[in-house]
């Protein structure tokens, strides 16, 4: 049986996929706090790129964030042409060693429960283009951030299929894209 891989990232009205620190304010609930917490406790090997990691593992060790209880054990592969293993202080990391895609594909390969891409937008674009994203829930906040990152500028036309759709308290929109047959 092949694991699957899942992302779930924040964005806004606009698309914007970057820093939802700074436009999630208000939006988040009871509802996607549930969500968060059913999708974080099938996982048992998260993905990280370099700036996630760097950015994270500078926060999680040392927080008292819900969010830390379940990312601080966790394994940590971590995506990234400029880090050395021995840059990867934070507990449970381990740099990717080779080809991202060839990573991924042996790493769903194995034993074990779901593995998520965590942050980190270029390693989320690169596993849908690639065709190995199971799963990928677009949390768009009821906000239009005006500016920042997009997931997918200039990338080729690829078609997903809508396999869940579900409304927050709030008004988040969570909509859970997969492979399209």
């Amino acid at each position: 049986m092949t694991r699957k891989l899942v992302a779930a990232l924040f964005t806004s009205v606009d698309g914007i996929v970057s820093a939802p620190n700074e436009f999630q304010l208000d939006s988040f609930d009871d509802d996607l706090g549930a969500f968060m917490g059913q999708s974080i406790g099938a996982v048992d090997d998260v993905i990280l790129g370099r700036v996630s990691y760097t950015e994270w593992a500078g926060y999680f060790p040392t927080s008292n964030d819900p969010f830390a209880d379940f990312i601080n054990p966790v394994n940590k592969h971590v995506a990234s042409r400029t880090l050395t293993q021995a840059d990867l202080a934070w507990n449970n990391s381990t740099l990717i060693d080779g080809d991202l895609v060839d990573f991924v594909t042996a790493l769903k390969a194995s034993e074990g429960r779901d593995i998520s891409v965590c942050g980190s937008i270029s390693v989320v674009r690169q596993m849908v283009l690639a065709g190995l994203m199971d799963e990928l829930t677009l949390i768009t906040h009821p906000v239009i951030a005006g500016s920042g990152r997009h997931l997918f500028d200039d990338a080729p036309q690829t078609r997903l299929a809508l396999v869940d759709v579900q409304k927050t308290e709030k008004g988040n929109a969570l909509l859970t894209y997969g492979p399209r047959a």
